[in-house]
């Protein structure tokens, strides 16, 4: 590749159901010059993750929708490699938000300077990064589980469920986890430290999650909805609590649907059960309890209190498959795309 051109994906075409590969377009440009007090930024890690499907969608949402021919956004780690803004020097690295680019400019807004030396990169993306913080901010602030009471999490092996079941266990909780098929399952179990983890591509996945939860459900991280909300919600107690942070299954509009209308049965155990369901997006937190987040998580990776699993693909070129696979459950760990070494 010329490395005086730049690189960038862009928002082809709007997904019908599942996104697709021609939904995205692979561009060339001329390599930005930065300007007074920009700089400019090439791209090392760039982050997939679940909330970028629904910026594909025309729909009105707690975020505007990328227009066709936008670059698909997304956040990076960068290091900055020309530099005209003061505090900024050619070979910092940074998170930014560039979207999927290889090179970008940035005047500095919303940048956060990473060092090195203290955690790898990449965890700024992930478990030290937004879906980390994710987890905390549903769990600690909202779940808020009490020692002894069983917390469940669907997606257990991914960056957000991961960490949710770990934090459980610090707070003395039952951890129980939910994902797909057997090696995740196991690692959830083995190497997370989970009390127990189900496999929710099972046949009889409900009864299967009811064998291992026979106090019921104290708390439910729910990240995936669909036919997995569907198994937890007889088993979730009374007064039990459920952070709402994504819904994954249903993001495309496809997936099993028996028609029957599931809302009136999910309503009679809300109100029966007293139940608090709480939807949140991360952001609504991060001014108050960031620092302390990463004060308390980045202690506890460098102890080995917290592990956490990427699962990292080479080259630009390669992260619409790469998205794709992560929203169908084939990655394992947190998603990321290396674009520079």
């Amino acid at each position: 590749m010329n490395r005086d051109r730049a690189r960038q994906i862009v928002l082809a075409a709007r997904p019908n159901g599942r996104p697709s590969l021609t939904d995205f377009r692979l561009e060339e440009a001329d390599l930005p010059m930065p300007g007074f007090g920009q700089i400019l930024l090439r791209v090392q890690y760039l982050s997939l993750d679940p909330y970028m499907r629904g910026r594909m969608d025309d729909r009105k949402s707690y975020a505007e929708p990328l227009q066709l021919g936008d670059v698909m956004i997304g956040q990076a780690v960068a290091q900055v490699i020309a530099s005209n803004r003061p505090g900024y020097s050619v070979g910092d690295i940074v998170l930014a938000q560039t979207g999927w680019r290889s090179h970008a400019l940035s005047d500095g807004t919303g940048l956060r300077k990473l060092d090195p030396a203290t955690a790898p990169v990449t965890t700024a993306l992930g478990v030290l990064g937004m879906p980390g913080f994710t987890a905390y901010a549903g769990l600690r602030l909202i779940g808020k589980p009490k020692a002894g009471e069983t917390v469940a999490v669907a997606a257990a092996s991914g960056p957000v469920g991961s960490l949710v079941g770990q934090l459980a266990k610090i707070a003395g909780a039952r951890a129980v986890g939910i994902a797909g098929g057997s090696q995740k399952c196991d690692h959830v179990k083995n190497e997370l430290r989970f009390d127990a983890a189900v496999d929710h591509r099972s046949a009889d996945f409900p009864a299967r999650l009811a064998a291992v939860c026979p106090n019921g459900i104290d708390v439910y991280f729910e990240n995936v909805g669909g036919a997995v909300w569907q198994a937890v919600l007889p088993l979730l107690n009374n007064f039990a609590c459920v952070p709402v942070c994504g819904l994954i299954a249903q993001y495309s509009g496809v997936g099993p649907n028996d028609g029957i209308d599931q809302l009136p049965a999910t309503m009679r155990e809300i109100l029966s059960k007293s139940l608090t369901l709480r939807g949140f997006i991360y952001s609504e937190f991060v001014e108050q309890h960031y620092s302390e987040f990463l004060r308390e998580v980045g202690a506890l990776i460098a102890n080995g209190g917290i592990r956490y699993r990427e699962d990292i693909v080479d080259g630009l070129e390669r992260a619409p498959e790469a998205f794709i696979a992560m929203l169908e459950g084939r990655n394992f760990g947190k998603a990321l795309v290396r674009v520079s070494a």
